[in-house]
Parts: C-alpha cells; sequence; structure tokens
C-alpha cells in the first residue's frame, strides 16, 4: 500500500517592486514550509527589466523547489490607476514563469486569502504575518511580502482539501439518485 504525497504549491504576492513567494507542502490537513522569501527590485529600473527579473527569478525558485501547483494574488484595483497596471504585469510575469514550467495556476482575491487564513476577509498585514508564524510553527515573522506568499500558498492547499472532502460526496450523492 503506497501513502499519498503531499502536494507542493507555491504562492506569489505580485508586485513591482518586492514579489512575495512561499513553497508550502500539504498532506490533509497536515502544510508544511519548505522555503519562503521576496524577490526585491530596484524601483529606479525600467519596468520591463524588472519584470524580466521576476520572471527569471520565479523560474528559477520553481526549477529548485518543484511546485506541483501555483496560486497567485489577483490584482486589487485601488485609486491608483498607475500601481494597479504595474501591480498587473507583476502577476502577468509571475503567470508566465508558472505556465512556462507547465504548473496548473489558481487566484485567489486579498479578501479570500485573508479569510481563508486568519478567518476574516479585512485582516492587516501584521494579523497574517503572525498568522503565518503560528500556524506554519515559524521562529519568527516573515516579511510582510513572504508572509502573503506563504498565506496565498495556505489558500490553495485550504481550498484543494475542501473540494477534495465535498465534491466526491456531492458525487456520490448523485451517482445514487441525489439531486444536484
Amino acid at each position: 500500500m503506497s501513502s499519498a504525497s503531499p502536494i507542493r504549491v507555491i504562492g506569489i504576492d505580485p508586485g513591482s517592486n518586492v514579489t512575495g513567494w512561499g513553497v508550502i507542502d500539504g498532506l490533509g490537513q497536515r502544510q508544511q514550509v519548505v522555503e519562503y522569501g521576496t524577490i526585491r527590485l530596484d524601483g529606479k529600473e525600467p519596468l520591463p527589466m524588472r519584470l524580466h527579473q521576476i520572471h527569471a527569478q520565479l523560474v528559477s525558485l520553481i526549477q529548485r523547489l518543484q511546485p506541483h501547483e501555483m496560486a497567485v494574488e489577483e490584482v486589487f484595483v485601488s485609486q491608483n490607476v498607475q500601481s494597479a497596471l504595474k501591480l498587473g504585469h507583476a502577476r502577468g510575469a509571475a503567470i508566465v514563469a508558472g505556465a512556462q514550467m507547465g504548473l496548473p495556476i489558481a487566484e485567489y482575491t486579498a479578501m479570500q486569502v485573508k479569510k481563508a487564513v486568519v478567518g476574516y476577509g479585512r485582516a492587516e498585514k501584521n494579523q497574517m504575518q503572525e498568522m503565518m508564524r503560528m500556524l506554519l510553527n515559524l521562529d519568527k515573522k516573515p516579511a510582510q511580502d513572504a508572509a502573503d506568499g506563504l498565506a496565498i500558498a495556505m489558500c490553495h492547499l485550504n481550498q484543494r482539501q475542501w473540494h477534495q472532502q465535498t465534491l466526491p460526496a456531492a458525487i456520490l450523492g448523485l451517482q445514487r439518485g441525489g439531486r444536484a
């Protein structure tokens, strides 16, 4: 009898100056941090160069850490349209890196991530950091962007777990003559 293998997810919090990332192995209810960090970019560099760096560094991380899936935070449109556009570009660079490496890619809003991890969709950054430290048994709070990357990966693993538990039951109910 073979035991199940963990699913390794890389979570990405895209940014044109700092992109946070976190890799978590998940097996059932258990989740374990593999590695996390940030890609820090020089804001004085032209945007195309920063996007190239995001893409190249994420491809390198994916090659080294071998995640099975990627989860990326969706763009939050604030009042600053230019910032939202730059964030969208950074997000695109991250998504292309994952797609290039053949990863399935899931997308979550910041509110979905916060609700899945903290239980409250409007949690503050420091709450997210502390929750990541506690839930993942880290020695210290991760940097904000890295904590967000971890939270995105955790959100995805939680969603996968929920779907694995509820979908088979729903399908089984339909097969037994239940109604949809």
